[in-house]
């Protein structure tokens, strides 16, 4: 049976639970826990958890934003066809094009982390392990949610689902048992700004500590491409989102209590993402083979997140490509399954490309920070647009639908938020806490510009010579936004 060129994604395939664990995965909260909130601690030091509450706070407003514009545009074009609609149309292309390239890189981050951190344990374990030999468990990660993918929407949220429940499940525990032997050193203290890191005292450190921490919560609005795929999206996209926003936050704040409470609010400024002062080293010490469970879920959480990533890429891929402002190959669908099956082979190809090239130009690490910088500058960048959008596209829709605290406030106050995290990203020391990047890692500016310098160049293409697709892109599927539920399989987009 051939695949198809044209037709719709499966409808009603998936409900809350799966659209939920989607953004859950796509923040990948093992992994953030374990790597990317620790970095905060050089700076908020025993006050990290105020510090991640802050992030929280600053993030929902964002949060908030996304999930009303999932409400009013239920589309697999999610932040794009929220630019086109809050903007301008050349917006949701150019925001488009940059959220395909990143969320395309996003897997092969993941399976760079996969690659390098089972190596290394093993190596730890038993040294005749050559540490070197991290490529074959990234490809064998690439294959898994490959299959994942073109199984369909069900199987791959399904399986995402199983792999976030393992993760939360098994860091939750650990929680519980880090306050219990941390007895009568649980202290509400580490909510205050009394245990900042040397050199950063009081307010500056937390704030310092919460614009790395805001970073470990990117993922959340990674349920809105699924939209056209699960039942009542309307309703169930703004539950999926500010659910995972609000639910994994307060995840980081209890896991990081847990620990800091445990390690020592004094002795915290030093804690960090590998060694004894780490999640994985306390485990190792105090907790017995547990640790062996705590390694599960962070390689767990890599895996689900790639997953989740890969959906959001091949599904706003499949959006653009629909209208043919990308190669309408990327349109293709599986017969059975209605899975992008060409935008999951070309996700795959990437993937390892970018695994392979960038693994062995450099090495598995250095590699992996230069992919993390790219795509945390972009994203945030888009969710700085997205904040804009939802402002203009509640101002344009009248006084009935405009809600000054959700429409406006909020959205300054996510920008307000995020602009010292993509300062921070891009390495551009407006503030003392934020540190220039070195080469390679120094790259990812230029390979942005670039990138984004090509999006211009397609888009003035496109408007000379088809400039009714751009406008298509201000379109959540067909002419209404209420086709998104109407439009029965098979039927072609026009």
């Amino acid at each position: 049976m051939s695949a198809e060129t044209s037709g719709t994604l499966r409808r009603d395939a998936i409900g809350l639970r799966e659209v939920l664990f989607q953004s859950i995965t796509a923040m990948a909260p093992a992994a953030a826990v374990a790597a990317s909130i620790p970095s905060g601690a050089a700076f908020a030091g025993g006050s990290l958890p105020l510090a991640v509450l802050i992030a929280l706070v600053a993030c929902l407003f964002t949060a908030s934003c996304v999930a009303e514009l999932a409400r009013e545009l239920p589309a697999a074009g999610s932040v794009a066809t929220y630019a086109a609609r809050g903007l301008h149309p050349a917006v949701g292309f150019l925001v488009g094009w940059g959220y395909v390239f990143v969320e395309m890189l996003v897997p092969p981050l993941l399976l760079l982390q996969l690659g390098f951190t089972t190596a290394d344990t093993l190596h730890e374990e038993w040294s005749s392990f050559p540490s070197s030999l991290w490529w074959p468990w990234a490809l064998a990660g690439a294959a898994v949610i490959a299959a994942a993918g073109l199984l369909g929407v069900r199987a791959s949220a399904r399986f995402g689902t199983v792999l976030g429940i393992f993760e939360i499940l098994v860091l939750v525990v650990f929680a519980g048992l880090l306050v219990a032997k941390a007895g009568d050193a649980n202290t509400l203290s580490v909510f205050t700004t009394s245990h900042t890191a040397d050199g950063y005292s009081g307010a500056g450190g937390v704030l310092a500590g919460s614009v790395y921490t805001v970073l470990a919560f990117a993922g959340f609005e990674a349920a809105a491409p699924l939209a056209e795929e699960t039942r009542d999206p309307r309703r169930t996209m703004h539950r999926a989102v500010l659910g995972a926003a609000l639910g994994i936050g307060l995840f980081y704040v209890v896991t990081t209590y847990a620990m800091t409470v445990y390690v020592g609010p004094e002795r915290f400024g030093g804690f960090g993402a590998s060694g004894a002062s780490s999640w994985e080293g306390v485990a190792r010490a105090s907790f017995g083979l547990f640790w062996v469970l705590v390694f599960l879920a962070v390689v767990n959480s890599t895996i689900a997140n790639a997953n989740a990533c890969a959906n959001v890429a091949t599904r706003t891929a499949f959006a653009l490509a629909r209208i043919r402002v990308l190669p309408r190959l990327l349109a293709t669908l599986h017969p059975r399954h209605r899975s992008p099956v060409a935008g999951i082979a070309v996700q795959t190809v990437v993937a390892v490309g970018a695994v392979l090239g960038l693994g062995f130009a450099y090495d598995p690490v250095t590699a992996f920070l230069l992919l993390a910088t790219v795509i945390v500058t972009v994203v945030v960048g888009v969710y700085i647009v997205v904040n804009v959008a939802c402002a203009g596209h509640f101002l344009r829709g009248g006084r009935q639908s405009f809600k000054p605290v959700r429409h406006l406030v909020f959205p300054v106050l996510g920008i307000t938020a995020f602009v010292p995290a993509l300062l921070t990203a891009a390495g551009i020391p407006a503030f003392d806490f934020v540190t220039e990047l070195s080469a390679p890692v120094s790259y990812a500016g230029p390979v942005v510009g670039c990138w984004m310098a090509a999006g211009v160049v397609v888009l003035v293409v496109l408007i000379r010579r088809h400039p009714e697709r751009i406008a298509e892109t201000a379109r959540v599927h067909l002419d209404e936004p209420d086709a998104v539920d109407s439009t029965p399989d098979g039927a072609v987009p026009r």
